[in-house]
């Protein structure tokens, strides 16, 4: 199992001050936040690509450059074709506040991408409906 599964963190959002419902703290792990389930750390990452889109960042290509920057050490492109090709949405498609099917897509999308594994959409979906900044 994946770092980010055993988290309960699919999209391996790192630890940092802001605090998330559903977040255990203190996390055990020494760079990732731990949430109680999966649905939360989906839930988590659904918030973050909120304040993105507020940020201007609303497409695939700006979200994934600011979530897996190449100077991370991420292979950005390659993350960012993944993405692509399994939401089946295009990299330069404007997303609104009102794209929650395209957001449930590119999450899983990204989740497979971090963990190796196709997400479990029934924890994706979950994790959508515990937000309300973003909807369908």
């Amino acid at each position: 199992m994946t770092r980010g599964l055993r988290n309960h963190n699919p999209l391996n959002i790192r630890k940092s001050g802001d605090r998330f419902k559903g977040e255990v703290v203190p996390s055990s792990d020494a760079a990732f936040k731990q949430f109680v389930c999966d649905a939360y750390g989906y839930r988590a990452a659904f918030v973050i690509l909120a304040t993105y889109l507020k940020q201007g960042r609303n497409t695939i290509v700006a979200i994934v450059a600011r979530w897996a920057p190449a100077a991370d050490n991420n292979n950005t492109a390659r993350y960012i074709e993944n993405v692509e090709r399994r939401s089946g949405i295009d990299r330069f498609q404007p997303l609104t506040a009102a794209s929650g099917n395209d957001y449930i897509r590119i999450v899983a999308a990204m989740s497979q991408s971090e963990n190796g594994v196709p997400a479990v959409m029934e924890d994706v979906v979950a994790g959508f409906n515990l937000q309300n900044r973003i909807t369908r």
